[in-house]
């Protein structure tokens, strides 16, 4: 098993940190023409040179253009190849565990007025979780679970 980056939030950063790193919608929509779908191809070197080769002229803020790239590289490991995700019929999207995670403990949480600490958090959506699962009988008798892939 292995934790990807969702490609919207990947979107969204690139969006957010060259609008305030770049001079002006001119410069940074065909930057991210030309730039997110090399992104979705998934050569983070490429979009990495991209980023040092802009000229200082068209920077507004260094430190944007520097903190995507510190993201690009930070997160490296954790960008795949969207296209190939894509062909073989596999997600590229992180919807279906927020979805639970809403169903499990994010609407709790939001909606009662409580101040939750981390365990308290994690506890609830682990027994939300073993409930919503039909698992709870089996974790509170024998203190295991059955791993079972959903085709």
């Amino acid at each position: 098993m292995r934790i990807f980056l969702d490609g919207y939030p990947l979107h969204e950063k690139c969006k957010v940190e060259l609008s305030l790193g770049l001079r002006g919608k001119d410069i940074r929509n065909p930057g991210l023409a030309e730039r997110m779908p090399l992104l979705w191809l998934g050569p983070i070197d490429a979009a990495i040179a991209y980023l040092r080769a802009i000229r200082s002229a068209q920077i507004k803020s260094g430190k944007s253009v520097d903190r995507l790239i510190e993201y690009f590289e930070r997160n490296r490991e954790d960008i795949p190849c969207y296209a190939l995700r894509a062909q073989l019929g596999l997600r590229n999207s992180s919807n279906r565990g927020e979805k639970a995670n809403d169903l499990c403990v994010a609407a709790r949480q939001k909606h009662n007025g409580m101040s939750w600490s981390r365990d308290g958090s994690v506890a609830l959506a682990s027994t939300t979780t073993l409930q919503r699962n039909d698992e709870l009988d089996e974790w509170c008798r024998s203190r295991s679970l059955s791993f079972n892939w959903v085709a």
